[in-house]
C-alpha cells in the first residue's frame, strides 16, 4: 500500500489548511514508528514500515503527481489524502475513483497515475466572504478548527491504518461515517 498526503513543503506552509495531508501522514508515521525522510533530490519524503510506504511529495501541492509514477509498485493499493473545502473542518469523507472536483493535487495525480486510487478527504470549510481560495487554503486554523481538524486528521490516519490492516473499504467508509 502506498499512500500520499499531499501538501506544500517548508516552516511557511506548516499547520495550513492546504497541508492536511502532510500532517496525516506524519500521524500515520507516528503510529507505525517510522520517520519519513528526503529521497531523490529532494523531491519527496518517504517512510517504509512493511508493505506499508508513505510520501510526502515536496514538489508543492499542484505538482504533487510529478514524482507519483516512479513511487508506486505494480498492483499496490494507493491512497490519496488531501484537504477538501466543501467538507466542514473535522469532517472526513473517504471514496474510491473519481474526478479532481477542481482540486489541482489531485488533478496532478490523476494525470500522473490515472482516477484509480482511494481518496480520504479532510475538511478545511469553505473561504469567508471576500476570501480568496488560494487565501483560504494556504492560512492557518482558527483555535477552535484546528481541534476539530486534529481529531480528522487522526481519523483518517486510523482509516488508512485499518485498510493496510486488511478491513474492507466499505467496513472502513461506514467506520468513518459514523
Amino acid at each position: 500500500m502506498t499512500v500520499f498526503g499531499l501538501g506544500n513543503p517548508g516552516a511557511r506552509y506548516r499547520g495550513t489548511r492546504h497541508n492536511a495531508g502532510f500532517e496525516t501522514v506524519e500521524r500515520i508515521a507516528a503510529h507505525r514508528g517510522v520517520k519519513l525522510r528526503k529521497r531523490c533530490f529532494r523531491l519527496y519524503r518517504r517512510a517504509v514500515s512493511d508493505s506499508l510506504t508513505l510520501i510526502e511529495p515536496l514538489t508543492y501541492m499542484n505538482a504533487s503527481g510529478r514524482i507519483a509514477g516512479e513511487c508506486i509498485v505494480p498492483g499496490d493499493t494507493v491512497i490519496v489524502i488531501v484537504d477538501q473545502m466543501d467538507l466542514a473542518p473535522g469532517r472526513i469523507r473517504i471514496r474510491r475513483g473519481g474526478s479532481s472536483a477542481g482540486h489541482n493535487g489531485l488533478k496532478s495525480m490523476i494525470g500522473a497515475i490515472g482516477e484509480d486510487f482511494i481518496r480520504i478527504y479532510i475538511g478545511t470549510g469553505r473561504p469567508a466572504a471576500g476570501v480568496s481560495v488560494v487565501d483560504h487554503v494556504l492560512t492557518r486554523y482558527s483555535r477552535e478548527d484546528r481541534a476539530l481538524v486534529d481529531e480528522a486528521e487522526e481519523k483518517a490516519a486510523e482509516a488508512v491504518l485499518r485498510l493496510y490492516g486488511g478491513e474492507r473499504f466499505e467496513s472502513v467508509v461506514q467506520w468513518a461515517n459514523s
